[in-house]
This record gives structure tokens, C-alpha cells and sequence, in this order.
């Protein structure tokens, strides 16, 4: 028998190192797993890891995937730091292009300085929503916000499929499911030649800037980090944990709505059912990797793009398959999680119980 003991003093230091050790376990189990396959590990890693950073357009591609990641971690920072576990990002980024993305069909045929700023705002308010339902659901019905923000990604999506196989479908489309592209108003700016680099990475670096104040300055973070850690101090300190709740989960949906319309209006400059590649998901490991620190967040959301520009070339030079992006990004999530059991916890065995002998009485 075996127990987990709780540690007395967990190393403060350890815990900063534990994402460093989850990525070198991750690196290890990874070469074993490209051994199997038959590929050279050396190759296959400088391919994931090293080519995504040998070019001035692959780094472009880098900010691109790097910026949905950042603003959605830190929108889900927010919720885990009161321990509140929002696992339903990718709907709310789906519901962010959705009211987003409306605004710019709508006004497909005008032009406006008033037309982007109001799809964000809407993206904004769309996430937000999507966001505030399980909160309406855990405050009045104790609902498990994890399993009613996952179940709300599905409605999301379908909601979606409906609109670009429906009513917003493109005429001229060819009967694809998409909407029209969006005119030059309704687009995200570029902001570097020849590239695909645009507006948005200015709204995620002023996003890290305000949660890092927030963190730091804000007594609402403390008292969310209070609620989350010690639901009892809070309750007799007078925070209220409903208030807690509805804040939480609401700052996490408008941050994933922004990142949606941000993709919408940017990248894609459409809609269609191929929004995210499951940046709703992957941005929860990046929360974690960055210990839910902004700072932490934006190279962790950095290490999380090159994973994705790293899998989409190995799956062109090597002929792996998609599913290898996702391998990666589960292997360094359960290694993450299990340094951090490790440094919270102590491994003990526990001695078996044994039982006493029975006595024997001799025999007349």
C-alpha cells in the first residue's frame, strides 16, 4: 500500500522549476515515442522545436498562434486562481466569432472606422455570456461549472454549423460552410509586411499588462485567490463567493471571445467550422505551465504555438499524424500535473496491517 502525504513545506522553488521538468520529461517520452514510429529523434525534434524559430515568417506564424493562447489563459487564470475550473473556452471563443462575426455580415456592404472596434465588443460581450450561464447555474442550481462549460462548447459549435450551413452561408461559396469573406473594415489591420502579423497581438500585450496590475495590485485578484483557497476565511472575512463566481467565469468568457473575434476578423477573416484547432483546450495548459502568472502565461503561450507550428510541419516533412500535436500537449500537461503532485505531496508506503496470530491450544 501507498500513500500521497501532504508536504509541510512544499519548495517554493520547485514549484517554479516543475514546468522546466515537465518539458524535459515531455522531450524524453516524446524521442521514445518517435522512435517507435520509426523517425529519427534528433530530426524530429529540431523539425517540432528548432525550424518554427529559423525564419523571420516562421516567427510571424509563431505571434499569430502565440496571441488566442495568451488572451484565453489569462481569462482562465483569473477563474483557476479561485478555483473555479472553466474547461469551456472553446465554445466561448466560438460564441466571440459568432456575435463578433454577425456584426461584420451584417454590415458586409459598408465601410466605417466603427465597424471593427463594435465586432470586438461584441466578441467580447458574446464570450462573456457564454461564460455567465454556468455561473448562472452553479450560484442557483450547484451545477459543476466543469462539466456545464464543457457540454456549452458543443451547443457552441453546432449553434456555428447551423450559421455557415444556414442562413450566413456564403451564396457564392460553392456550398461550402462558410460565411462571406469580410470586407476591409471588419478585418484586423497587418502590422508587419508580408506577413500575417496583425492588429491583435497590440490587444494581447495590453491584456497582459492590465491582468498583470490586476494580480498584483488588485484586492478583487486577492479576494478571488482567497474564495478559491480558503472558502471559510472568506465567507467569515465577508467576500462573497457568488460574486466570486459570476466575475470568474465571466472575465474567462470575454477574454475567449475576444481571441475569437480576433481570429475571425484576422487570420481567417470568415467564418467557418475550422476557427480554433483547440485553442479553447490547449490554453488551459498554457495557464497552468505559466503558473498562472501573466508573465508565465506569455512563454508558456509561446512554447504552446511552437508546438502547434512544430506538428503541422512534422506532419508535412515526416508524414506524422495530426494527432501528434495533441500527444505532445498531453504528455506536458500530465507531467506538469505530476510534478506538482510530487511537490505538494510525499510518496510513502504504508506498512501492511498484520494480523495477529491466532493461538494454539495443544490437545488433551
Amino acid at each position: 500500500m501507498h500513500l500521497l502525504e501532504p508536504r509541510e513545506h512544499p519548495s517554493q522553488l520547485m514549484k517554479w522549476l516543475s514546468p522546466f521538468i515537465a518539458l524535459l520529461a515531455m522531450l524524453c517520452v516524446g524521442s521514445l515515442l518517435f522512435l517507435m514510429l520509426g523517425v529519427n529523434p534528433l530530426q524530429a525534434l529540431y523539425i517540432f522545436f528548432i525550424e518554427p524559430l529559423s525564419s523571420a515568417y516562421n516567427l510571424s506564424e509563431l505571434l499569430i498562434k502565440a496571441s488566442p493562447l495568451i488572451l484565453i489563459a489569462l481569462g482562465l487564470a483569473v477563474g483557476f486562481r479561485a478555483k473555479l475550473f472553466n474547461i469551456g473556452a472553446e465554445g466561448q471563443l466560438t460564441m466571440g466569432a459568432i456575435f463578433g462575426g454577425g456584426i461584420a455580415i451584417l454590415f458586409f456592404e459598408q465601410l466605417g472606422w466603427w465597424i471593427l472596434p463594435l465586432m470586438i465588443i461584441m466578441g467580447a460581450i458574446g464570450g462573456a455570456i457564454w461564460g455567465l450561464i454556468p455561473a448562472l447555474l452553479k450560484t442557483h442550481f450547484n451545477a459543476e461549472e466543469t462539466l456545464t462549460t464543457l457540454m456549452m462548447n458543443y451547443v457552441a459549435f453546432f449553434l456555428l454549423m447551423y450559421l455557415v450551413n444556414g442562413p450566413w452561408r456564403d451564396p457564392d461559396g460553392m456550398n461550402f460552410p462558410q460565411s462571406v469573406m469580410f470586407s476591409e473594415s471588419a478585418v484586423l489591420p497587418y502590422v508587419i509586411e508580408e506577413t500575417r502579423v496583425n492588429a491583435s497581438i497590440f490587444l494581447t500585450m495590453l491584456a497582459v499588462a492590465v491582468f498583470w496590475i490586476f494580480i498584483r495590485k488588485s484586492v478583487s485578484a486577492y479576494r478571488l485567490e482567497v474564495s478559491g483557497q480558503a472558502p471559510m476565511a472568506a465567507q467569515y472575512a465577508g467576500f462573497s463567493s457568488r460574486k466570486a463566481i459570476w466575475f470568474s467565469l465571466g472575465i474567462s468568457g470575454l477574454m475567449a471571445g475576444i481571441a475569437g473575434i480576433c481570429e475571425v476578423a484576422g487570420p481567417i477573416g470568415q467564418l467557418n467550422p475550422n476557427i480554433s484547432p483547440g485553442y479553447g483546450y490547449a490554453a488551459i495548459i498554457v495557464a497552468y505551465l505559466g503558473r498562472l502568472n501573466p508573465i508565465g502565461i506569455v512563454l508558456s503561450g509561446l512554447l504552446m504555438a511552437l508546438i502547434y507550428l512544430g506538428g503541422e510541419l512534422a506532419q508535412m516533412q515526416l508524414q506524422l499524424p495530426v494527432a501528434i500535436t495533441g500527444i505532445f500537449q498531453g504528455l506536458l500537461l500530465f507531467f506538469l500535473l505530476a510534478s506538482d503532485a510530487l511537490i505538494e505531496n510525499r510518496y510513502r508506503f504504508a506498512k501492511k496491517k498484520q494480523l495477529p496470530a491466532e493461538t494454539v491450544h495443544p490437545t488433551a
